[in-house]
């Protein structure tokens, strides 16, 4: 309604503009959290879906968590933060967009899985959620889906440069992987692994007041950044980067990403009124990447999203040499954020001891910060 009054009366052509789009998504998905985010907390604690802190994996992180009054804190919120960038995406995205479209299945579809996995923490008694292998397949089968239609949509299309991978640092390079039936089915199996890791490392983030939202919400804008460029023909031209038609609309969805992240935040920001859960935080990072997969990005989303993978690195780091090593540890704990908030130093106790919450969450925002911008110089870097 609004564009018919706008564009077709009123002569104000913005709704065709990306850019305007895009921030009136950000704005949107910030006030769409902020009004979603009373009720729902409230509904939270009356019905009492709270996080449980004992079912810690550390008994040094359980009572530390109990000590800073986190026990009982509301959990789930990423259920408005989700609902939150779904309806706005709807409303400002093209919704004939293919991107768009499969982005919406995907973070519908992870945001499924996580609030099965929450659900069964909060309400079976002794459970620790989905297994993770079940956990995986769910991922497996959401992420995997969407990654193949990805590729079935390149193939009937004939835009082959979909399923093309390009490093950064060097012009005109690529690996193309979709003219034949094993370059597509090598695609798939690297963009699933491109979502899934993501998702896993915002997952993995999501373990101190504001850390996985606020790294979020920096690499989303990033990645819209991203987005937008590689879907301009004469900006792609100019940098000696490689087009993909389309693209720029999920700019758009990146726009609600930030907004989004940015209203959870408002709650979230310590000391937190409510806690993520993975019904929030696999949805996210799922996203991440795959616009990463829709910017050609794929290569670079380590450093686009430092943080995240930092930690994800450093869990899988841990429980490797823990098993190799017969019980040995290279760092104090893990994720990062745990070493630094509960012992000082990633691999020795600080002898001043453990560093404030908050002091390690901005710190680590300011690291995200630094890379997200970083990443963008390399548009230039060619």
């Amino acid at each position: 309604m609004l564009y018919i009054l706008m564009h077709e009366y009123a002569g104000l052509g913005l709704f065709r503009y990306i850019s305007f789009r895009g921030a009136m998504a950000v704005l949107t998905g910030f006030g769409l959290a902020l009004l979603m985010g009373g009720p729902a907390i409230a509904w939270l604690e009356s019905h009492r879906i709270r996080e449980d802190v004992s079912k810690s994996d550390s008994d040094a992180l359980a009572a530390h968590s109990r000590a800073a009054g986190k026990m009982g804190t509301p959990t789930m919120g990423g259920s408005f933060l989700v609902a939150a960038l779904l309806c706005t995406t709807l409303l400002w995205c093209r919704l004939d967009n293919v991107h768009v479209i499969l982005g919406l299945v995907l973070v519908a579809g992870l945001g499924a899985v996580g609030f099965v996995d929450d659900f069964l923490k909060l309400t079976v008694r002794g459970s620790d959620g989905l297994s993770e292998k079940s956990k995986l397949l769910g991922q497996l089968v959401v992420a995997g889906l969407v990654v193949a239609a990805m590729a079935w949509t390149a193939h009937v299309s004939g835009r082959y440069n979909l399923l093309a991978m390009h490093p950064p640092f060097f012009k005109g390079w690529s690996i193309d992987l979709g003219h034949d039936v094993f370059g597509m089915g090598i695609f798939v199996i690297v963009g699933w692994l491109v979502v899934a890791g993501t998702a896993n490392a915002v997952n993995i983030t999501d373990g101190l007041d504001g850390l996985a939202a606020g790294c979020t919400m920096l690499a989303g804008g990033a990645l819209a950044v991203f987005c937008y460029v590689m879907g301009r023909w004469d900006w792609t031209d100019y940098l000696g980067l490689t087009y993909v038609p389309e693209a720029a609309e999920m700019s758009v969805m990146g726009g609600a990403l930030v907004g989004s992240c940015a209203g959870f935040l408002w709650f979230n920001a310590f000391p937190a009124r409510v806690f993520m859960g993975d019904s929030g935080s696999l949805p996210l990072g799922g996203l991440l990447g795959w616009m990463a997969l829709v910017s050609k990005q794929e290569l670079v989303l380590p450093l686009i999203a430092l943080v995240p993978f930092a930690e994800l690195g450093s869990t899988a780091l841990q429980r490797v040499y823990f098993r190799l090593s017969g019980g040995k540890r290279i760092f104090t704990i893990a994720p990062l954020h745990h070493a630094f908030n509960l012992k000082g130093g990633l691999f020795r106790p600080s002898p001043t001891g453990a560093i404030h919450e908050v002091t390690v969450v901005v710190r680590l925002w300011l690291v995200a910060a630094l890379a997200a911008l970083t990443s963008l110089a390399l548009l230039k870097v060619r």
